[in-house]
């Protein structure tokens, strides 16, 4: 059960990362790209239903600050369950 905790600590870590690089992409409209593109099937889904209740305050979107704070909460839940069973 342990292996499978740190696995999915490691994926959320990865998937972090991978949201931190599209809202860089986005700043410099980089999201048309192939690439662009990959990032965004990938980062999409997890941030549409944030955006869907979290409105933009002007121009800016302070959606994924709040999908990625809701990450870090879910990995911080792993890493107390992997305490608590070992």
């Amino acid at each position: 059960m342990g292996i499978l905790i740190n696995l999915l600590m490691e994926v959320i870590n990865i998937y972090f990362y991978v949201i931190i690089i599209y809202i860089f992409m986005s700043w410099f409209n980089a999201q048309q790209s192939s690439i662009g593109q990959i990032f965004a099937r990938v980062c999409e889904p997890y941030l549409e239903p944030f955006r869907r209740f979290i409105p933009p305050i002007g121009m800016i979107d302070i959606s994924p600050i709040v999908a990625i704070f809701v990450l870090k909460l879910a990995r911080f839940g792993l890493y107390q369950i992997y305490l608590w069973t070992f």
